[in-house]
């Protein structure tokens, strides 16, 4: 009788055993650490612009493609045009997969031409992916002194900026030093949205902001001429800005034009989620997969469209590319474009 009891209880704790082994093969590791952990996304700029109306819409969407279905947590940094915050993301971000940022198109241009600045590498780093590309938007008060190109040339008009490092000055800066452009350019203000409130009161004239946030903000006013896009940045032609020039476009001399291509570069970036560096391998596929299936489901593209942005995807390793791509530049244009934006 002993030795039955013994044998079934053997039996019983080999099945009980195996089970928990069953078990735990099956767990899902990435799944438990988001569902424990959830997912920041780290911002360096106040609510209310692109970066946060991207942001925000991936908050609410992007936990049910990820395993675990983490918790979302929209964290803003502001300070810099972007660069105080991603500074503290590429040294001082958990590298766990727990925290992923949105920051500007520009962060790889910043660190070959102010590396006193850009105290980063984006090669480190690695994009889950892009929302859309973004083309900047020159966009004037109607009641400015110059609204056409050529007359920029020869009337001042006043440019708000968020601060040197963000393309609300660069490309302003670009067209003033290389051909001339007759631009004061106001830095200072906290956001996009401060900048274009001190247009409204007409303390500046025009604001160099992402088309992708004018479109989804003042489409009242720039449909009723209240406000005028002038000139745009990137590229290419935005297909809704099919009729306003280009800054290249404007400049005749060839490498004039080249130091331009190579500044507004960063447009076939856009609005990108991007992870620290030494992210987990598995935690960056698990957020890559997760990213290329939110932006194509239906329930997000008809939350998007309601929110008026523009989704034009790209898969985080196209955006490597795009971005190391800019690194690898060659010195003398990096030189010329840094020259230009003093």
């Amino acid at each position: 009788m002993r030795k039955i009891l013994l044998a079934q209880a053997a039996s019983a704790a080999f099945a009980l055993s195996a089970t928990l082994s069953a078990q735990t093969a099956s767990a899902d590791p990435i799944a438990d650490f988001y569902k424990a952990r959830g997912l920041r996304i780290m911002l360096g700029h106040p609510p209310g612009g692109s970066y946060d109306l991207y942001a925000r819409l991936a908050a609410d969407h992007f936990r049910r493609f990820i395993p675990g279905a983490p918790t979302i947590v929209v964290e803003h940094k502001p300070g810099g045009g972007g660069v105080v915050a991603t500074a503290f993301f590429y040294a001082n971000a958990p590298r766990d997969g727990s925290v992923i940022a949105l920051f500007p198109e520009t962060i790889v241009h910043t660190q070959l031409l102010e590396p006193e600045v850009g105290k980063w590498k984006v090669q480190d780093m690695r994009y889950v992916g892009s929302f859309a590309p973004v083309n900047a938007a020159f966009v004037f008060r109607k009641g400015a002194p110059a609204l056409a190109p050529d007359q920029m040339r020869n009337m001042k008009t006043r440019a708000g900026c968020t601060g040197r490092n963000s393309q609300s000055y660069q490309y302003p800066a670009l067209l003033k030093s290389l051909d001339g452009f007759q631009f004061e350019i106001i830095c200072g203000y906290k956001g996009s949205q401060e900048s274009v409130l001190a247009m409204e009161r007409g303390e500046v004239d025009f604001v160099s902001s992402a088309w992708n946030s004018w479109r989804a903000t003042h489409k009242g006013p720039i449909g009723a001429r209240e406000m005028i896009v002038a000139i745009q940045a990137g590229l290419r032609r935005e297909k809704e800005l099919s009729n306003v020039p280009l800054m290249q476009e404007l400049v005749a001399d060839p490498q004039k034009k080249k130091v331009i291509e190579f500044a507004s570069a960063g447009a076939a970036i856009g609005r990108a989620l991007i992870t620290p560096p030494n992210t987990p391998a598995d935690k960056l596929a698990a957020l890559r997969q997760a990213f290329d299936r939110m932006v194509v489901d239906k329930e997000f593209l008809a939350d998007a469209g309601r929110r008026q942005l523009v989704i034009d995807p790209d898969d985080g390793a196209a955006i490597d590319k795009v971005a190391q791509e800019i690194a690898a530049a060659p010195k003398d244009l990096i030189d010329a474009a840094s020259a230009a934006m003093k």
